[in-house]
C-alpha cells in the first residue's frame, strides 16, 4: 500500500467491508480464438488457470479479473449496448467490490488464493473488438491482473473475499 496503514487514509484503503462475486469465467485456450466461457475453473500457484493460454507461468497476470460493474461503462463509451465479457478477454468478471483496492492485497475465490499484482491495461486488440475507439473506452476500466499463490477451483457464484495481511 502506498500509505501507511496506521494513516488515516491508510485505513480507508485498506477498507473493503463487503465481498465481491464471481459472475463470468472465461479461458483463452490459443491466441485469436474465442474465449471458451466455463462455470468453474482450476488455477495453480504461480502458473495461472488451467486450460488458459497463459496458465503455464505467467507470473503477475496468472489470471485478468474485471469488475461487472465497468462493463455498461466500456459499452457506452465504445458505442455498444453491452458488451459480451468475452469480447473484453479477461478471466474473471466480478461484481460488488472495487478491483482497483485489491492491488498489493491477497484475495480469495473459492479455494484459492490470488495477489493483485498490477491494472490489467487494455491492448490494442481492443480497437478491433469493440471497433473505433475501443482502446480507450477500456482506459481505466481494464480491471486487475493477479498472481496465484494458492491453488484451487474457482466457481461463478464464488466471493471474492480480501484478506488482511499475513492471511493466506
Amino acid at each position: 500500500m502506498p500509505f501507511p496503514a496506521d494513516s488515516a487514509l491508510g485505513a480507508l484503503m485498506a477498507t473493503l467491508p463487503r465481498a465481491g462475486q464471481v459472475q463470468w469465467i472465461g479461458l483463452r485456450p490459443a491466441r485469436d480464438v474465442p474465449m471458451l466461457e466455463v462455470g468453474q475453473a482450476r488455477v495453480v500457484a504461480g502458473k495461472g488457470l488451467v486450460g488458459d493460454r497463459y496458465g503455464s507461468g505467467s507470473g503477475k497476470r496468472g489470471i485478468t479479473l474485471i469488475q461487472a460493474e465497468h462493463l455498461p461503462a466500456i459499452a457506452a463509451l465504445s458505442g455498444h449496448d453491452h458488451v459480451p465479457p468475452a469480447l473484453l478477454r479477461r478471466n474473471v468478471v466480478v461484481s460488488g467490490i472495487a478491483l482497483v483496492a485489491l492491488k498489493g492485497r491477497r484475495f480469495r475465490i473459492g479455494e484459492a488464493v490470488f495477489e493483485g499484482t498490477q491494472p490489467c491495461d487494455p491492448c490494442s486488440r481492443m480497437e478491433t473488438a469493440l471497433g473505433a475507439g475501443g482502446y480507450n473506452a477500456m482506459r481505466g476500466h481494464g480491471g486487475l491482473c493477479a498472481r496465484v499463490v494458492k491453488d484451487g477451483v474457482i466457481a461463478i457464484g464464488d466471493e471474492l473475499v480480501a484478506l488482511a495481511d499475513g492471511d493466506a
